[in-house]
């Protein structure tokens, strides 16, 4: 049985905060598949608010000059590497597209993220096998 959720999450640039190390804020920058295909870019951060530690990518994709543009949330577990300019993760464009949709209202409900979590093969942030892997903090 997992342990229950008690972190609220937030939007870094919703919270008046800055990540420590400017070098470690993602934001902005590219995303790319684990084929080097360009998914989106980072448009923001989520953090929760216990261990103030980011939990999620929101990440922009599609559209044309920000019209028809959709979003959803990418476990930092995908991440494999992190350069200047981008953000590597470890699955497809095509799988990306097909995950739970994002929908602001749910930022903060346990079963979306561990839908989330379930749909990219990784284990919640607040269960025990939880692993960061490559994002800072």
């Amino acid at each position: 049985m997992m342990a229950p959720n008690t972190s609220a999450l937030s939007k870094l640039s919703d919270t008046g905060k800055t990540v420590a190390d400017s070098a470690e804020d993602v934001r902005g920058r590219q995303v790319k598949d684990k084929d080097g295909e360009v998914v989106g870019k980072v448009a923001d951060l989520l953090i929760d608010d216990r261990d103030r530690k980011v939990r999620f990518l929101l990440v922009e994709h599609g559209g044309f000059l920000g019209f028809g543009e959709t979003k959803s949330f990418i476990p930092v577990a995908a991440i494999t590497r992190i350069t200047e300019d981008e953000v590597d993760i470890n699955h497809t464009r095509d799988h990306i597209a097909a995950a739970p949709g994002y929908d602001p209202e749910l930022v903060n409900d346990q079963t979306y993220h561990a839908d989330i979590y379930g749909y990219y093969g990784y284990a919640p942030f607040w269960s025990p096998g939880y692993s960061p892997r490559g994002f800072p903090g």
